[in-house]
């Protein structure tokens, strides 16, 4: 990939993004190969299979493959620079890792600068090895911190239920999944209260209380 787009003599960098970069459509700056631009970003999008660690940075800019522009390139390249300078690390998955499941839970409130919506994201682990991870933006327009973080949490609730089921293939039976969740706001939504603001397929996750326990991470580790 790096032979691929010229970049196999780039400098390296230790992040796949800035914290500090902004992504708009930037009508100012100047349009670039958009079937370049989708190349690079279909090329890194085969590569989050196995890289973690790039899939919000990817996601983000794959969004701007329609017109993209110097400041979305930009950002992608660092992306590429960040797989050169990282080739050695990967995911380790020590033999004998125990089964017990966790999903973390996690958004980013209205950090789309377009359209102002948020980013879920989810990862899971059993044992020690991360096994299923995504970031996705949502497709409604959260008000408060706590409705992203309430969304997100559902997204980890699908993806336990569908884990769960995956792993009966192996004769594996779970009887619980934590998910973890670091929103009081959003853990007590789940547990007490419904609002009618939020879209009603993300009360899934409170119609499989039986299904899948939730813990706060920082907040409330006492609850379940």
């Amino acid at each position: 990939m790096l032979k691929k787009f010229r970049l196999e003599d780039s400098k390296p960098t230790k992040t796949p993004m800035s914290t500090e970069i902004k992504l708009t459509k930037d009508d100012e700056a100047d349009s670039v190969d958009s079937s370049k631009y989708r190349g690079i970003i279909g090329s890194l999008l085969y590569l989050t299979a196995s890289r973690p660690d790039i899939m919000f940075s990817v996601c983000l800019c794959a969004r701007f493959q329609e017109n993209p522009k110097t400041t979305h390139l930009k950002a992608v390249k660092r992306t590429i620079r960040h797989v050169r300078g990282t080739t050695h690390l990967g995911l380790w998955y020590p033999k004998g890792t125990g089964v017990e499941t966790i999903a973390y839970a996690d958004s980013d409130h209205a950090g789309n600068y377009v359209d102002r919506k948020s980013t879920s994201g989810v990862c899971m682990f059993m044992g020690c090895c991360l096994t299923s991870w995504f970031a996705k933006k949502q497709t409604a327009l959260a008000i408060s911190t706590t409705e992203a973080e309430y969304v997100s949490a559902g997204k980890a609730c699908q993806q336990a239920l569908w884990m769960k089921q995956a792993l009966i293939d192996y004769d594996i039976r779970l009887d619980d999944v934590l998910i973890m969740c670091d929103n009081k706001g959003a853990i007590d939504l789940i547990q007490h209260s419904r609002t009618k603001r939020i879209e009603i397929r993300h009360h899934f996750l409170r119609d499989n209380p039986k299904k899948a326990t939730f813990l706060s991470r920082k907040l409330h580790p006492e609850i379940k």
